[in-house]
């Protein structure tokens, strides 16, 4: 049935960027009419967003029976990507055909930026399941997300105890933006009224840095020196390894890190502040307030 607010499910909800999405859902959507899915429905995520009177339910991606009581009554679904590298086509395909069976009229999936183009060790999976999406007959927009600038701001603390920021990226120029900025894209997409089938939006920070500049900026926010070091990709896995990161999360980020001097987390679009209707946040306030 029909009404002035379609209900809403969003898969992945206890995550960073999910909650942040119910969060930015709430400013315009009754609670009533907002599904949050999560693996786990009795974690302490889901009892967080209990707090929000949002209705929880249990989406797990490896288990379709889960996927077909989640989103019943679902009218508008986004799918979170996994993060399970090696297995996230799958998945996606899974989630894909639930929401296909339940009637789902829109699917919003969050991709990673210039999927049909930057190098297949950072896009295959998404690209995958891009093209899993657009043969599901379902009405869909795909969100190609670039580079959360969260994810440089956590490598702040190790900087400051170095003076050295390590990376990968040369200079290659990143368009990133806070999570906040994407999760009121993903908002934006799932409120509208109308949406074109099949958009493909690039989205990115208004503004792009280099790694140098980033090292920059955090030394002048913290007043300590602090200066890049550019290493090859394996080296740089090898630090990551080291500073504690799990193996296939060193390595995807090594790998993300390497493809930036090619160019693939530099966007100039805009298509993220038009859809959110305000600029983008830029890099140097996430660094100053020590988000990540």
């Amino acid at each position: 049935m029909t009404s002035a607010h379609p209900r809403i499910g969003i898969t992945g909800a206890s995550g960073r960027l999910g909650r942040l999405v119910v969060e930015a859902l709430l400013r315009s959507v009754p609670a009533s009419r907002i599904v949050a899915g999560l693996r786990n429905p009795d974690d302490d995520g889901a009892k967080a967003l209990r707090a929000l009177d949002v209705e929880v339910r249990q989406v797990d991606y490896e288990r379709t029976d889960t996927l077909d009581r989640a989103f019943a009554g679902i009218e508008r679904l986004l799918l979170i990507s996994s993060n399970e590298f090696g297995k996230r086509v799958d998945q996606h395909r899974n989630v894909i055909e639930a929401a296909k069976r339940a009637g789902v009229r829109r699917i919003a999936y969050t991709s990673v930026l210039h999927a049909d183009t930057s190098p297949p060790k950072l896009t295959d999976e998404h690209r995958r399941t891009e093209l899993v999406l657009a043969a599901s007959g379902v009405p869909f927009v795909i969100l190609r997300n670039g580079w959360y600038t969260e994810n440089y701001a956590a490598s702040i603390p190790m900087a400051l105890e170095h003076g050295t920021l390590f990376g990968s990226a040369g200079q290659g120029r990143i368009s990133s933006a806070a999570r906040a900025d994407y999760a009121d894209a993903a908002a934006a997409v799932l409120t509208a009224a109308e949406v074109e089938n099949g958009r493909i939006y690039e989205l990115a920070g208004d503004d792009a840095y280099t790694l140098e500049q980033f090292a920059a900026e955090v030394a002048k926010v913290s007043g300590r020196p602090v200066v890049y070091r550019n290493l090859p990709e394996t080296e740089y896995e090898g630090v990551l390894l080291k500073a504690g990161l799990p193996k296939d999360l060193a390595a995807f980020v090594a790998a993300s890190d390497s493809v930036v001097a090619e160019g693939a987390l530099f966007e100039d679009g805009r298509d993220l502040s038009r859809l959110i209707g305000r600029p983008t946040k830029p890099m140097r306030e996430t660094v100053a307030a020590g988000e990540h």
